[in-house]
């Protein structure tokens, strides 16, 4: 069993047997046929991953981890906010006839505001403190911007990213670690995607910065299982388990700007049946 299989079962238990249900309220997900999609939630989980140790991706069904690495590169390296420029079609949904998914994500990622450096993008100022000023308490991203939201076509859900340098005894180099914070989550469709991506950064982001990845934190303030997915958690979290995956870097990649998905190597990845056709609330 993989570290993230333990993860994702004890949540999804502690959100069947302990969430509330918003059923009967007014909600603003849908269903493709227009009922109402409710949910099963959980306020303020918070779940850690030690990136030193494994790769944390579930082996109860696969995670498409190079899929979704080319969606955290589509926001964070191409600071797209077209889904023209995406090989996946998970934004389909909520792009207009142009592919533009408006102020959101990757635009807001693209913004350069001004520093007494110069003028930096969010992600160019992350990897310019790592570098020069490690261990300040100020290296995050926000790509929440409230003036904004009415220009955007999906509210960010993963919004937040704070990252913090450590120094362990008897490592000679910094540890990289951060904390991913997510406004909502969908925890069947969404989870392990999310946690792949960001742990995917931080191994990124350690090597161009010549650090070793540390933990991973992710804070789901609301944490949610749809009902039309209750049946397939319930079945989900049943079955076999396998280890870890493992997944290194190309070492030859020093500039954020020059990975690619083709420089993530994964090796013995064992999982369960995939799940098709997974019902999507918008």
């Amino acid at each position: 069993m993989s570290y993230a299989d333990q993860v994702f079962i004890s949540m999804c238990e502690d959100i069947l047997e302990n969430g509330t249900s918003t059923e009967g309220e007014k909600v603003r997900p849908h269903w493709p046929d227009g009922e109402s999609a409710y949910t099963i939630k959980q306020f303020g989980v918070v779940n850690r991953y030690d990136l030193s140790k494994e790769f944390p991706a579930l082996t109860l069904r696969k995670t498409y981890i190079k899929s979704a690495i080319d969606e955290l590169l589509w926001i964070w390296q191409k600071k797209s906010n077209n889904v023209n420029d995406l090989k996946s079609h998970i934004w389909d949904e909520w792009a207009d006839e142009d592919g533009s998914i408006g102020k959101a994500y990757g635009y807001q990622m693209g913004v350069k505001h001004q520093y007494k450096e110069g003028m930096m993008d969010q992600v160019d100022r992350v990897i310019y403190d790592l570098k020069h000023n490690p261990y300040s308490r100020r290296i995050m991203t926000n790509i929440y911007v409230h003036q904004d939201l009415h220009e955007m076509n999906l509210y960010p859900c993963a919004y937040s990213v704070t990252f913090n340098v450590t120094k362990k005894p008897g490592h000679d180099k910094l540890t990289l670690n951060a904390i991913l914070n997510q406004r909502s989550q969908d925890i069947l469709a969404a989870n392990n995607w999310n946690v792949v991506q960001y742990a995917a950064l931080v191994y990124m982001m350690a090597q161009v910065c010549d650090m070793e990845p540390g933990e991973l934190v992710h804070v789901i303030a609301d944490a949610h299982i749809y009902d039309r997915h209750i049946p397939i958690i319930k079945e989900m979290i049943k079955r076999e388990t396998y280890p870890a995956p493992k997944v290194t870097l190309n070492p030859e990649v020093k500039d954020f700007y020059e990975f690619t998905t083709d420089d993530f190597k994964i090796e013995d990845y064992q999982a369960g049946e995939q799940i098709k056709d997974i019902p999507i609330a918008i």
